[in-house]
């Protein structure tokens, strides 16, 4: 077992390259060999957007906080998500 304190891991900036607004990466876990899952938390200030891009192997979704939408590749629909308390 690791423990990991997420309040001494830093927390970076999102790159203006792949993102409108603000958005800050809190790392939670790394992947350790073999596995390929890591964990980050991303805060998204309102009206942040992201650009298009693939998750090959996949990616979950966890919204912790507020609302937002999503798309997928593949021209499905808009989907909103809404946290509810």
């Amino acid at each position: 077992m690791e423990i990991k304190r997420s309040n001494l891991q830093p927390s970076t900036k999102g790159q203006t390259d792949y993102f409108t607004g603000s958005v800050r990466f809190d790392p939670l876990f790394q992947a350790n060999n073999p596995a390929k899952a890591m964990g980050v938390s991303v805060t998204f200030e309102p009206g942040t957007r992201t650009a298009w891009h693939s998750h090959p192997l996949g990616q979950y979704l966890i919204v912790t906080t507020r609302c937002g939408l999503v798309h997928c590749w593949d021209n499905g629909p808009i989907e909103e998500f809404i946290q509810v308390m």
